[in-house]
């Protein structure tokens, strides 16, 4: 199980950043797979935690906690703000994290983190930087 303070522990500054994006809004997007194989996208709120975990509550009943009892394989997103128009590099950027869920309680689940991913602009290009709990590594990369 990969929790928050692992990625915290081991990426602090990528973690730190993924955070700030998270706290822009309340809602950020979701998507999970729903029982015929399609994704599913859905609002959700995403709480972290203060054990270190991240949490993802549901109302009782829906069908996007039916879809993680099902299939445990989660997408967020995190809410976003559009780049300032005359500074993109003051953008925030926007925060990605893939997990499975595995729930606590009725309609709780945590996630056990798969990989973690900022997107943001760096001089003229895309700086994409990602973390995986496979390998613990920091990766890099640029987009024109």
């Amino acid at each position: 199980m990969t929790s928050w303070t692992d990625v915290a522990t081991r990426a602090p500054e990528l973690a730190s950043a993924v955070r700030a994006t998270f706290a822009a809004r309340k809602h950020a997007t979701m998507a999970t797979v729903a029982a015929n194989g399609a994704p599913r996208i859905s609002g959700t709120e995403v709480e972290f935690g203060p054990d270190g975990q991240i949490y993802l509550g549901m109302m009782p009943g829906t069908r996007r906690a039916a879809d993680l009892r099902r299939e445990p394989r989660v997408a967020l997103h995190s809410p976003t703000v559009d780049p300032p128009a005359e500074d993109a590099q003051a953008w925030p950027g926007e925060g990605k994290i893939s997990a499975h869920a595995v729930e606590v309680k009725p309609d709780r689940f945590r996630l056990d983190i798969d990989t973690v991913v900022l997107t943001e602009v760096a001089g003229d290009v895309l700086r994409i930087t990602r973390w995986r709990a496979a390998d613990s590594d920091v990766a890099v990369f640029h987009r024109d």
